[in-house]
């Protein structure tokens, strides 16, 4: 099978002479349908509008299987990577003779793991089936997360904290190439935002009340959020589906309708041919870097997750009152990312303003913390739910990419990228939380809040480099001069040519910016 172009004035009803002659005469190329994308194989020959409410009809049958497993599997990646800070005052430092700088390690150790192993990750997710493969991991993470119950010094910590790392780095990859497989660019802003936390405190809570001979409290959390961990792995493998053009839940009439609502795109479904160009297309992009910065200055920040009951717990609340007080934590983050997310998707190309809004009260934040009296247990407290409400930006800038990368190579690089920095910003945030700055730690406030009034800027560049690339764009003459086939082979042995939309080919060829 293959697709070759030729222009809108050649008969697709050619003999293979006269073929040959239109592949000469008029510059055409053919290539192997491997090279295609499964979107531009599954609606091959169709044509027609289509109907709108029937794109509707599928896109709600799409969201009720998809966005209950993606919200459950996001909900507990947050869950365990945020057992580690849940785990220090349920007396996992005590219990396993840690350091202040072996438990800065632990955080930091996962997202090295994660940073070394991110760009495998992404290349098994265009290999293999996305669905699959993430349950794979999934099933893996889980038993990491269930063997830290039996480790009983930093080295045994070490290790499951490296596997859970290397794991969890196929989650939001394939989080973001599931989104763009099946939904719209604006369609995505509003999904990615939906991934998110808030039951982990209540399980804290109850774990702080389990009294057992031999195995504390953070044992229990551990192996209970494992066993929740591994369920989920189990129903990915059955259940979450690795594209439009496979999902179990859709009839073959409503693959191709799924298919086709994503033509707007321009990004392709799926395809699991490795093409060198678009890597190197996004390797020499520099909006992937602008991104990759944004995204490494952002997490620093994040080393608040494994810090932040520490904090709260100095201000001089309980352990009991530290937990609870952990789920407002995740309460906040899902509301202020289902807001933002909302104000961008209503916003035409909002997401950078939006983005600048949300820094605006993590600064406040920043600044309360910095300067209210330590007497001033609840600003303190308000305090630190603010710095809470940045991960809005970094929640739209995965989307914004995603959306403004085309051609699935191109694309999973310049996950893989964004990811990696990611990591990096991570890895080095726990080390600004010295036993020397306690408890006031103002220099990791001080660098919290210079990477806070940084990133905004960030956005805005972004912004203005894309209105640039846009106006190019438009500005290019559009080609209406040719069309595309995928010549198949019929069952009585003979071959024919199914046209194409040549939105689905184009970037297959050339790659699409």
């Amino acid at each position: 099978m293959a697709l070759r172009r030729v222009p809108s004035n050649a008969a697709s009803s050619d003999t293979h002479g006269e073929k040959k002659k239109h592949l000469q005469e008029n510059h055409a190329h053919a290539v192997s349908t491997k090279e295609v994308d499964t979107g531009a194989q599954i609606i091959a020959g169709l044509s027609g509008e289509l109907d709108p409410a029937e794109a509707a009809r599928v896109r709600r049958k799409i969201d009720y299987h998809i966005l209950p497993m993606m919200c459950t599997l996001y909900w507990v990646q947050f869950m365990d990577k945020t057992t580690l800070g849940s785990a220090a005052i349920l007396g996992i430092i005590e219990g396993t003779h840690l350091s202040t700088n072996q438990y800065n390690w632990l955080g930091t150790i996962f997202y090295i793991s994660y940073f070394i192993f991110e760009y495998p990750q992404n290349l098994a997710l265009q290999r293999f089936p996305v669905g699959k493969w993430m349950s794979f991991n999934i099933f893996v993470w889980a038993i990491a997360l269930i063997c830290q119950a039996a480790s009983t010094n930093f080295a045994g910590l070490f290790v499951c904290r490296i596997f859970l790392g290397m794991c969890e780095g196929s989650i939001t990859a394939g989080f973001l190439i599931v989104s763009s497989m099946f939904y719209t660019r604006k369609e995505q802003t509003l999904r990615v935002g939906y991934w998110s936390q808030i039951i982990s405190g209540f399980i804290s809570f109850g774990s702080l009340h389990i009294k057992t001979t031999g195995f504390a409290p953070w044992q229990w959390l551990m192996v209970i959020t494992g066993v929740i961990t591994l369920t989920v792995a189990v129903l990915y493998w059955f259940f979450f589906p690795d594209s439009p053009t496979n999902a179990w839940f859709l009839t073959p009439s409503e693959r191709a309708t799924a298919v086709q609502r994503l033509k707007e795109n321009q990004t392709g479904v799926e395809n699991k041919h490795f093409k060198k160009e678009q890597m190197i297309e996004a390797l020499l992009d520099p909006k992937t870097w602008l991104f990759a910065l944004f995204s490494a200055l952002d997490n620093v920040p994040n080393s608040l997750t494994n810090q932040r009951q520490i904090i709260i717990s100095s201000f001089g609340f309980t352990y009991l009152d530290t937990t609870l007080l952990g789920c407002v934590d995740g309460f906040i983050e899902i509301m202020t990312i289902w807001t933002g997310v909302m104000l961008a998707a209503r916003i035409p190309n909002g997401r950078a303003y939006v983005g600048v809004i949300y820094f605006l009260p993590s600064l406040i934040g920043v600044l309360m913390i910095e300067f209210l009296p330590w007497s001033n247990q609840v600003g303190l407290l308000f305090g630190i739910w603010l710095v809470d409400i940045n991960t809005t930006g970094f929640v739209l800038s995965l989307s914004w990419l995603t959306n403004v990368t085309a051609g699935h190579t191109k694309r999973v690089t310049t996950n893989a990228i964004m990811l990696c920095a990611y990591c990096i910003g991570n890895a080095a945030g726990p080390f600004m939380w010295e036993l020397q700055y306690r408890p006031r730690n103002r220099i990791p406030w001080i660098v919290i809040g210079i990477c806070y009034l940084t990133c905004p800027l960030l956005l805005l560049a972004i912004r203005w480099l894309l209105a640039g690339e846009n106006a190019r764009r438009d500005a290019e003459p559009i080609e209406e001069d040719e069309e595309f086939f995928i010549e198949k082979e019929s069952e009585d042995g003979t071959r024919v040519q199914v046209k194409v939309d040549k939105v689905w080919c184009r970037r297959n060829i050339g790659g699409w910016r």
